[in-house]
């Protein structure tokens, strides 16, 4: 039985996102990834350098604007304290494999990573596109993350207020953005919309003064190990492939051995999945009364239904400009006609 357009589109969307992970063939110059402090993008950038050495063998080069920690995956670290972008685009460029332009297919790729772009997006936001483009090239890739959450505070001078937003221009330079969000807080906010209730807030969304609460120890449980992941992939055509995923990472020992991760799609997780039907479709007995409303007909029901005739059916056909939806009466005996009235 051939796969139907669904079933063809889902299957799209996960290869598009593996092939993204793995870094294949340059499959996004630069990656966005936004996240919040109730998912930082720890999981997923560990995610990239793990897959991006085994499937690809590239090079891993992690640039450190907000942070002093190493990455214990990284190949390469530089370090951006104290020094200026032309500084930083030199150091990073002597730490790229060899490229020959007269070669389709580069021998070694390289992944960048850049920790934070907050920083850089407060300091010379102006510089923000131009330093990214400059330091892309056909044999790199970069995976940049932004905080969404950090609020930005630009230089008091020498800045255009009527510039774009730095989060809007690093939107419109991404071939791809991925928007991270716990899974645990997902599953609350699916719940809520499956009960036509508010959804819940978390972080600074709920406007409470003091600490966060919305970091929960729930989190540890088998039903909230993981992240959702909202891709967003531009095409050189133009087009656009979306799609939602589930990333579920393995414990922290087996982590640091080098195991991958497991995804899906968001609708095939055991918490989004839809409830599914009963078989034959109608209710049993001693499930209460039946109504017209109950969306499990059994195909008898169905058909019955089809086969009324509804009143004054025939009023419900367009018969002439601005005659459809008229009515039609028939006068009995004991029905006064009025000369007066309007012709019914």
């Amino acid at each position: 039985m051939a796969p139907t357009a669904q079933e063809h589109a889902r299957q799209r969307q996960l290869l598009l996102f593996q092939k993204l992970l793995n870094q294949r063939e340059g499959a996004s110059p630069l990656t966005l990834v936004l996240d919040t402090l109730e998912q930082p993008s720890g999981p997923i950038i560990t995610e990239f350098a793990l897959r991006a050495k085994k499937a690809a063998k590239a090079k891993i080069i992690y640039v450190t604007f907000g942070t002093l920690k190493r990455h214990p995956h990284a190949d390469v670290h530089v370090s951006t304290r104290n020094k200026s972008l032309a500084a930083v685009r030199t150091e990073l460029l002597r730490h790229y494999p060899p490229y020959d332009p007269k070669q389709k297919n580069p021998p070694q790729r390289a992944l960048v990573i850049l920790d934070a772009l907050n920083p850089l997006a407060t300091s010379a936001p102006d510089s923000l596109s131009a330093f990214l483009s400059n330091i892309i090239t056909p044999a790199t890739s970069l995976v940049a993350i932004y905080h969404a959450d950090v609020p930005l505070v630009p230089p008091p001078h020498a800045h255009n207020e009527y510039a774009p937003h730095p989060l809007a221009v690093l939107t419109h330079l991404a071939t791809a953005v991925l928007k991270l969000s716990a899974l645990d807080q997902e599953i609350e906010r699916h719940k809520a919309r499956n009960r036509s209730v508010q959804e819940p807030e978390f972080g600074l969304a709920e406007g409470r003064e003091g600490v966060l609460i919305g970091m929960r120890p729930q989190r540890r449980d088998s039903a909230g190990s993981g992240l959702v992941v909202d891709m967003e992939v531009r095409r050189r055509s133009g087009r656009g492939v979306t799609g939602k995923f589930v990333v579920s990472t393995p414990p922290a020992p087996e982590r640091r051995k080098g195991a991958l991760a497991r995804f899906c799609l968001l609708e095939a997780h055991p918490a989004f999945a839809p409830e599914e039907e009963e078989e034959g479709g109608g209710a049993k007995e001693g499930d209460g009364p039946e109504s017209t409303f109950d969306l499990g007909l059994t195909a008898k029901q169905r058909r019955d239904r089809d086969g009324v005739v509804l009143p004054y059916f025939d009023a419900q056909t367009d018969i002439g400009a601005g005659e459809g939806g008229r009515i039609l009466y028939d006068m009995g005996r004991e029905d006064d006609f009025d000369d007066e009235e309007d012709e019914i």
